[in-house]
């Protein structure tokens, strides 16, 4: 359950790092997410299926960066709200997605071949996970099942992807994107193009939750429509668990934060299922938990000013 719990944590932490930069690096409420992440999981299917299921993670990836270029591009240039340029393009893109799955709900990551017989079937098609479970084909050990090998190569994605961010944000063109964020009137000032910077952010963080919904879609081996419901209030709670739990010291830490409040929302998510949970009831959980997450802090300050009035 554990291994299970953490591999798919590790798939959703992409997402919760993307979420940190919009929320707390651009402070911005970006709503983008729903449609993103099934965007970035519908380009991955046709990508993959077509035989490429290494390109079909980068093609997902920038397919949330498009995305995130049309919502900047309503905050900046037409000066909409960002709650209501999120909505907006998430609502239109449901109609991309269902173009791009070729008009059906779902798309199974499989194609039409003929067999030795000559009669025509349905091919599985190569995944980065199908490629990396062959290299453990001759290896018999329990711990290196589906799962482990699973979180094994998401691990070593997720890594890679946060030591990069960590490394971006101490450059010129991510100290713009954070100075945006803590204060746009005087990156304006300084005569730094804020809204270049904040189009780059809202792009970043997308396409990091893109690449989050081509690593589902190939672990699962289909991309399904509705996948990205309520993706939002799930990332958030990772990002909200991770500050609580961890701590948000400088911007390294709270990248680190974020992807273990990822990983520790699927473990409380998995121990609900196995306590006979219903389904249906995971989001109103998720929603407890954030709530949660949120007075933790407000109990903290309470009960420190309460130990500083009796110590007085």
């Amino acid at each position: 359950m554990l291994i299970s719990a953490l591999s798919q944590g590790l798939l959703y932490a992409p997402m919760a790092l993307g979420v940190f930069i919009t929320f707390r690096i651009l402070k911005t409420p970006d709503l983008t997410v729903d449609g993103s992440f099934v965007f970035g999981m519908t380009a991955c299917a046709v990508v993959t299926i077509a035989g490429h299921p290494v390109l079909a993670l980068f093609v997902g990836a920038a397919a949330g960066a498009l995305a995130g270029f049309f919502t900047a591009l309503l905050q900046t240039r037409l000066e909409v709200e960002p709650i209501l340029s999120g909505i907006l393009v998430a609502a239109g893109l449901y109609t991309v997605n269902y173009a791009v799955l070729g008009g059906q709900s779902n798309l199974y990551l499989q194609y039409d071949t003929v067999n030795a017989a000559g009669s025509p079937v349905k091919e599985a098609s190569p995944t980065v996970y199908k490629s990396f479970s062959a290299l453990f084909s001759g290896v018999d050990s329990p711990f290196l099942d589906g799962n482990a090998q699973v979180l094994l190569l998401t691990l070593v994605i997720v890594v890679l992807l946060t030591a990069a961010l960590g490394v971006f944000f101490f450059t010129r063109p991510g100290m713009a994107i954070r100075a945006t964020g803590d204060n746009e009137e005087m990156v304006r000032a300084s005569s730094i193009n804020a809204d270049l910077a904040r189009t780059a952010g809202v792009m970043l963080a997308n396409s990091l939750v893109a690449l989050s919904g081509a690593l589902l879609c190939q672990q699962q081996r289909y991309a399904d429509l509705n996948c990205g419901s309520s993706m939002l209030v799930m990332r958030l709670a990772s990002v909200i668990i991770g500050q609580v739990l961890f701590g948000d010291r400088g911007i390294v830490g709270g990248l680190i934060s974020a992807v273990g409040g990822s990983l520790v929302y699927r473990v409380v998510i998995q121990a609900a299922y196995k306590v006979n949970m219903p389904s249906y009831t995971v989001k109103l959980l998720s929603t407890l938990i954030v709530v949660c997450a949120l007075a933790v802090p407000l109990i903290k300050r309470k009960l420190a000013s309460t130990g500083k009035g009796a110590a007085a």
